[in-house]
């Protein structure tokens, strides 16, 4: 990378006052901030040294790779002029509709969800959609820790309405985001979650089109919870719901389970955990896109979240009311799943799931839909889990073990795991 591409960069950052945005939505362009600032620092150190330009270039490439580095890895970026007036924790003020409230809006959250709809600022975000079926949903988020291994409450708030709409066949288009956030929580954790929030939307391809912000006080609530709502355009021809399992549909799952709760399980520090398990938490609808391109006939889909995979399949069991089996040797668990499950007398097929999607379909579509979903890193584990027996007066899931005839599969009874998500 040039030097002079990073003073352009430089100069449309500062004169946007945005952290990372130049032209559409380069997601390069993260990186050159990050970069800017470091480099300009370590440039001057160099120079001081009267070392050759060589080397200054060499340095640079240097902190080019370690700035990907952390892109990758989800690392915060770093603050921008607004944000490094934006210190402290919250308070009261900042829920009043007041200047404080304004200064919240401007500094931070416009800072990172800006876009053309939400810089209007009106009381509403006017989109223009083309198509007569739109799908529309919405979600609350209140999941603790709010920050744990391969996520937090702001990429998991995303990624789940996102998920909602795009399991019935919907491009995800805009969001609405509401915070409820208790008086004195910290200002940098906050900034964490809006960052996190819009890189997961722009993994997405979605905007934020409104939101609102309400501060309670100390004691009111548990540091910040999070509502999402969405829609998305349904294209003609697309007909995809839990109603519309058929005899003979096979059941893929497009990988392992459990992982989400297992992350919430072992980030929660009460229980002593030293090792951590990643959650699954992503957006899946760019994979469900591609899958839709290759198979437009796919009838059900559904993300299994809360009750996991288990309670999903009963779910489907009903509205289609049909007969599932699926064999339990087919359904993937990872080991350090199965040994936090093992530890706390749990069942993986009941832990939440945050990008895991469980997929019916006629078995002569389904070997071309399994290669396409294996091409995306969503949807690597992919398999088939089992079948749609038959149609039946008393809907069930049997789940089928080696060497017996199998057992029923019920819905989950209870919460064995609070505020998962």
């Amino acid at each position: 990378m040039k030097l002079e591409n990073l003073q352009e960069a430089d100069f449309k950052f500062r004169q946007h006052g945005c952290c990372y945005e130049t032209d559409s939505e380069n997601k390069r362009s993260k990186i050159v901030e990050v970069l800017w600032r470091v480099f300009w620092g370590k440039r001057k150190r160099l120079q001081k040294k009267n070392l050759g330009f060589s080397f200054e270039m060499k340095a640079t490439k240097t902190l080019i790779r370690k700035a990907e580095k952390g892109q990758k890895q989800g690392l915060p970026l770093h603050k921008t002029d607004k944000e490094k007036n934006m210190q402290g924790k919250i308070s009261i003020h900042h829920g009043s509709g007041g200047g404080k409230s304004r200064e919240l809006i401007e500094n931070l959250f416009r800072t990172h969800f800006s876009n053309p709809v939400l810089d209007k600022m009106d009381d509403a975000g006017v989109l223009k959609l083309e198509s007569k079926n739109i799908a529309f949903t919405t979600d609350s988020f209140v999941v603790k820790p709010i920050f744990f291994e391969g996520g937090d409450i702001g990429r998991l708030a995303i990624s789940g309405t996102v998920n909602d709409l795009a399991v019935m066949g919907a491009k995800p288009c805009a969001l609405t985001v509401s915070f409820i956030i208790e008086e004195s929580f910290e200002m940098e954790k906050l900034r964490k979650i809006v960052v996190s929030m819009k890189e997961t939307a722009d993994e997405a391809g979605v905007i934020i089109a409104a939101g609102d912000t309400k501060v309670v006080e100390k004691g009111s609530a548990d540091g910040i919870f999070i509502t999402t709502s969405g829609i998305g355009i349904i294209p003609e021809g697309i007909k995809i719901g839990g109603a519309m399992a058929k005899p003979g549909d096979v059941v893929i799952l497009s990988g392992s389970v459990g992982n989400h709760g297992a992350s919430i399980i072992t980030s929660r520090k009460d229980l002593g955990f030293k090792t951590f398990v990643k959650s699954d938490v992503a957006p899946l609808n760019n994979l469900i896109e591609r899958m839709i391109e290759e198979t437009p006939e796919i009838h059900v889909m559904r993300d299994a979240t809360r009750g996991g995979l288990a309670t999903v399949l009963n779910e489907i069991a009903i509205q289609s009311g049909v007969k599932i089996e699926v064999l339990e040797e087919k359904i993937p668990v990872k080991e350090e799943v199965k040994g936090v499950c093992g530890l706390l007398g749990l069942d993986p097929l009941y832990l939440a799931n945050e990008g895991r999607i469980v997929v019916f379909v006629k078995e002569e579509e389904s070997l071309k839909l399994l290669d396409k979903m294996r091409e995306s890193k969503y949807g690597r584990g992919a398999s088939v889990i089992g079948r749609v027996v038959d149609n039946t007066d008393e809907p069930v899931v049997i789940l089928k073990t080696v060497g017996s005839g199998g057992r029923i599969l019920d819905m989950l009874s209870g919460e064995p795991l609070p505020r998962i998500c």
